[in-house]
């Protein structure tokens, strides 16, 4: 079992930044590949970042490419989204997922999931 819970959301003017952490407890984090997910009201959810458990493998949407960084800290069991540029269609609720293998569509492929965070961006 892994247990997710992010933080660092909050709002923000558009053109600025946020970090959003996601902190992992339970089993060998290393082992997980970590996504980071976004969801609007009335939208469907939609993958952000996801990144590999070594940390050699990335992948971004293309409406964050250049903006938003995932990075990782394996001895500290956390997942990070570095959010910059941000903008109003930016603003949800923002997940970190783990999954057991690589991967980065669909949502059913991951194993867990946090309660996620709001992340709202004013213009």
């Amino acid at each position: 079992q892994v247990q997710l819970v992010e933080s660092g959301g909050g709002l923000v003017q558009a053109g600025g930044s946020l970090r959003l952490s996601c902190a992992a407890s339970g089993r060998t984090f290393s082992g997980f590949a970590m996504g980071w997910f976004r969801q609007a009201p009335g939208n469907e959810r939609e993958l952000v970042a996801t990144l590999s458990g070594g940390g050699g493998l990335t992948s971004y949407a293309d409406s964050v490419k250049g903006r938003f960084t995932i990075s990782r800290d394996n001895a500290k069991n956390r997942v990070f989204l570095q959010m910059n540029s941000l903008e109003p269609e930016d603003t949800g609720v923002y997940y970190c997922a783990a999954a057991s293998r690589w991967t980065r569509w669909p949502p059913r492929d991951y194993d867990y999931w946090g309660q996620g965070t709001q992340v709202t961006v004013s213009s």
